[in-house]
């Protein structure tokens, strides 16, 4: 009988000094939802002659987390993959339900991202303290996905005894109004069904905006978690001026963003 494979946390890493806070959130995030921890050092193929060194290090990682955490399964992966397929190969081959890494490195990751079936949680990996991740913030707009975007919210609220709250686009055509209602209506029978606390309210921005007003709220209240849907289409205006959620993480500072990707079906978090 095939033995089953455990859901895991994977955490993004470079092999050098931002590598401790990386694991850290890792290891929060995955005594949250009772997951693997995954260490995954993704090297250039010009390292390949390193392969037995960096397992080396990726072994030494996990000593103290074993040691000061018995219950929490780690585990260790080296691979050289492209980044475009990297979510996606982790996802199918290893049971990746999450990618922790550096906001510093958006632009580096942002291909994965739109590609990817697995959210990615962007920390500041030069913050000194780790999240709770009990208050969250969450932009509902005209999308369909925005229900991927709640349903995350409610893992966290489910596990971690999280409280949300959502801000509602303001639209202004009729159609795009009804999609905004319908998904506030959707989130709420959602946070009803797991007796998650949430508050939603109307903003004051459209749908192309109510990110960032969402992360308004985030960085004037004491919320330490922003979950937003990444952009449905690229446009050449956006790589000529950046995409949004590069905006957003870059004025996010300390605060995580977590970022679920509308273009791809979700894998779902099992119980």
């Amino acid at each position: 009988m095939t033995e089953k494979k455990e859901q895991k946390i994977i955490v993004l890493l470079s092999l050098n000094a931002s590598d401790k806070i990386l694991i850290l959130n890792g290891i929060k995030v995955a005594s949250i939802f009772r997951k693997e921890l995954c260490l995954l050092y993704n090297y250039p193929k010009k390292e390949k002659k390193q392969h037995e060194k960096s397992k080396a290090q990726l072994d030494e990682y996990t000593l103290p987390i074993i040691k000061e955490l018995p219950g929490l399964k780690v585990s260790t992966l080296l691979l050289s993959e492209k980044k475009m397929v990297l979510p996606e190969r982790l996802s199918d081959d290893f049971e990746a339900i999450l990618i922790i890494t550096s906001a510093s490195k958006f632009s580096i990751h942002s291909k994965s991202v739109f590609e990817s079936p697995i959210p990615f949680l962007f920390v500041n990996d030069n913050r000194a303290s780790i999240p709770e991740f009990k208050n969250l913030i969450l932009p509902i707009d005209l999308r369909k996905e925005s229900s991927e975007i709640a349903l995350w919210a409610s893992y966290f609220g489910r596990f971690n005894n999280s409280e949300v709250v959502g801000i509602a686009a303001s639209d202004k055509g009729k159609d795009a109004q009804q999609h905004v209602a319908r998904n506030v209506m959707l989130s709420k029978k959602l946070f009803l069904k797991f007796q998650i606390k949430h508050k939603i309210f109307k903003g004051t921005k459209s749908s192309l905006s109510n990110s960032f007003e969402a992360l308004d709220l985030v960085q004037s209240s004491k919320s330490d978690l922003l979950v937003i849907l990444g952009s449905s289409t690229i446009t050449p205006l956006d790589l000529l001026i950046g995409l949004p959620e590069r905006k957003i993480i870059k004025k996010a500072g300390d605060l995580p963003v977590l970022i679920i990707n509308p273009r791809r079906d979700n894998y779902v978090l099992c119980d």
